[in-house]
């Protein structure tokens, strides 16, 4: 059995990140009939504008090189290089506008439906490519089906809309093969323009058509299950298991580099065992005492035993300890509220150093 999620089991909207990925693969909603539309309007816009000039110019030229034909030497090979040179300019000229229209209108067309970008994803041999099984589903699956009804709908509209415009143009165009030919170019021109506005609207019709479908048939490709979407999701924040070990990495590093700050405090209070808060206070540098370290039950001992090897003072303050723990945090000053309680026991430490470096204090609160 094939592991591919079938389409009645994506529920759910694509996610901005899968839509992100397809556009990244150059996977874009790309419409096959904006461009033909473009060019069928370039070439209504050449008929408008410029054919008739451009048609005049040229059957100018070649009208004198038809009457005059003794005028254009071809005795030589270089005669003859000049005279195609000449001819290839004349025909160049009258078609450099429609090709620039041409141009101009494709890539308008491509650039209007999707920002330009380089997608190597796109160039990549696939084997799938030159797979006969690949290529016999593209052919004649549900998407080749429906290009195949797209192009037979495209037909009918295009040759009704014909039959319709041609039937009333068919008396005029028997009146005008009667008239002076000069007159008659002027009908020709008339009867292909009303041609390609017909055939510009329908395009028009089926390209609008044609790019909300695709847009549609997109969206509905990226649709996604919804063990897709709490994947996706998972990948995102991350795996719970990694967040929590890297979160426990943190606090080790955390606890590491605080514990190494705690030679540099003035005192500690502590709990006797289960709290302990270690401070730091320098009369000319520092505002108020600063939290260098916090620990509770091992972590409490821990900075009591490095206090004592250091020789910094250990105040033991039952309530002290457990209110100050709950609202201090480290490497910041502690609070308004305890400033009165902790500038009695730094005094205690500065009136006393010796004191203070081979006993412990309890309860001096």
């Amino acid at each position: 059995m094939s592991e591919k999620p079938d389409k009645d089991s994506k529920t759910e909207e694509a996610t901005e990140r899968k839509i992100r990925d397809a556009l990244d693969k150059g996977q874009v909603p790309f419409s096959k009939e904006a461009p033909l539309f473009a060019s069928i309007m370039a070439f209504l816009i050449f008929t408008l504008f410029f054919a008739y000039d451009q048609m005049k110019n040229l059957g100018g030229f070649l009208s004198i090189f038809l009457e005059k034909p003794e005028e254009w030497s071809l005795a030589t090979d270089v005669d003859a290089a000049s005279l195609y040179e000449i001819v290839f300019v004349e025909v160049g000229k009258s078609l450099v506008v429609f090709i620039a229209l041409m141009v101009v209108a494709g890539l308008a067309a491509s650039l209007l439906q999707n920002a330009p970008s380089m997608v190597l994803e796109r160039v990549r041999p696939k084997l799938s490519r030159i797979s006969l099984a690949q290529g016999w589903s593209r052919m004649f699956g549900a998407q080749g089906f429906a290009e195949f009804l797209k192009s037979v709908g495209k037909l009918v509209l295009t040759v009704g809309a014909l039959a319709f415009v041609l039937k009333g143009l068919h008396s005029t165009l028997l009146q005008g093969m009667l008239s002076d030919p000069g007159a008659f170019g002027l009908v020709i021109r008339s009867t292909l323009i009303q041609i390609l506005v017909t055939i510009t609207l329908v395009m028009a019709m089926i390209a609008g058509v044609d790019l909300i479908w695709q847009r549609f048939h997109w969206r509905s490709d990226l649709r996604m299950t919804r063990q897709e979407v709490k994947d996706e999701l998972k990948q995102s924040d991350g795996d719970p298991q990694v967040k929590a070990k890297i979160r426990s990495v943190a606090r080790d590093r955390a606890r590491r580099r605080m514990l190494t700050e705690i030679p540099k405090a003035t005192l500690v209070i502590a709990n006797p065992t289960h709290f302990a808060i270690a401070l730091r206070y320098v009369r000319e540098k520092d505002a108020a005492p600063l939290v260098i370290a916090k620990g509770q039950d091992l972590i409490a001992l821990k900075i009591r035993e490095i206090a004592e090897e250091n020789n910094i003072p250990v105040f033991e303050n039952v309530a002290l300890a457990r209110s100050m723990y709950k609202q201090v945090s480290v490497d910041s000053m502690i609070p308004p509220q305890f400033y009165q309680a902790v500038a009695e026991l730094i005094r205690v430490v500065y009136a006393k150093p010796a004191q203070a470096q081979r006993h412990n204090y309890r309860d001096l609160s």
